[in-house]
């Protein structure tokens, strides 16, 4: 209780100016701009269409899957964007149907005092990909150019060293024979807002909120100055960033999918027809009764 507290004073504080309290009493232009800006939206995925899609694409994945490992393919796909772009709901759409042996998913904490002392990007080589495999780095090496960068993480000097070398590093990693995919989700300012009072109410979302949210919401155009400078240096002919909107989720996990599978050709593997093999009646038992009396989960529904 003191926490959600905290959080919703804290949000007040930086959203008061969005109150429609503080808005002038007649805005007929804003009006008319907003209402264009609507009729201009597309019109919302309903669910039924969404599931099917997303099962078509998730199928799609499971042949990728299949070509990866068939030819020992290697891939790291990154995902970077503001806090509550849809990072995480994006690469659920994108693993759920797939082996987590195959498809692996990074998403590392924040340094340990070893691996501060370590080159910088040292501690995300160890999880590189080995043949047959797809890596997902839910936030990577580009924190020094975002996060650390905005939040007093480290120095100019060190953002800019990151930002020279990374070209570099990634020209290395592709002729090493690793698919690099790297994938900014961009939400809007209104988005951005909506969602993180979403999370201040809803007790299944509260473990969304990081002590980095509410500040990194106050520094919202740093962040957009850290992006567009990451964007000018390292948006290379041989690791390009695909820019992903966001702001409608469906439609993100839908466009996100089918472009990976664009940027991944494969053929379908041939498999063998499997027959399910007859139960063997050598030393057959009851094994239900031998089992009587042990402790069982009760059945509540």
């Amino acid at each position: 209780m003191h926490i959600s507290r905290v959080l919703t004073n804290t949000a007040t504080k930086f959203y008061r100016l969005s109150s429609p309290h503080h808005e002038p009493a007649t805005q007929p232009k804003s009006m008319s701009k907003q209402k264009e800006s609507k009729e201009s939206q597309p019109e919302k995925l309903k669910r039924k269409a969404y599931e099917k899609e997303l099962r078509q694409l998730q199928e799609e994945l499971c042949h990728l899957q299949a070509w990866v490992k068939h030819k020992g393919l290697r891939a790291i796909i990154i995902f970077e964007g503001r806090d509550a772009a849809g990072k995480g709901g994006t690469i659920r759409a994108l693993t759920e149907r797939v082996s987590p042996r195959v498809f692996r998913t990074v998403a590392l904490p924040a340094p340990s005092d070893r691996e501060k002392s370590q080159m910088y990007i040292q501690r995300y080589m160890q999880h590189f990909p080995a043949a047959g495999e797809i890596v997902i780095f839910d936030r990577s090496w580009y924190n020094r150019a975002g996060v650390e960068y905005v939040m007093g993480f480290c120095t100019k000097e060190q953002r800019d060293r990151f930002l020279e070398l990374c070209p570099e590093i990634e020209k290395y990693i592709v002729e090493g024979g690793i698919k690099l995919i790297k994938i900014w989700l961009e939400s809007s300012d209104k988005e951005q807002k909506r969602r993180f009072e979403a999370r201040m109410e809803d007790p299944l979302r509260q473990w969304k909120l990081s002590p980095m949210d509410l500040p990194s919401r106050e520094k919202w155009y740093e962040y957009s100055k850290a992006r567009d400078k990451m964007l000018e240096a390292t948006d290379t002919k041989h690791a390009p960033w695909h820019i992903l909107r966001s702001d409608d989720k469906k439609r993100a996990r839908l466009n996100c999918l089918r472009h990976i599978i664009s940027l991944i050709p494969y053929k379908k593997v041939p498999r063998a027809k499997i027959k399910l093999p007859e139960r063997s009646k050598k030393h057959a038992y009851d094994d239900q009764a031998s089992i009587i009396g042990r402790k069982f989960v009760p059945e509540k529904y």
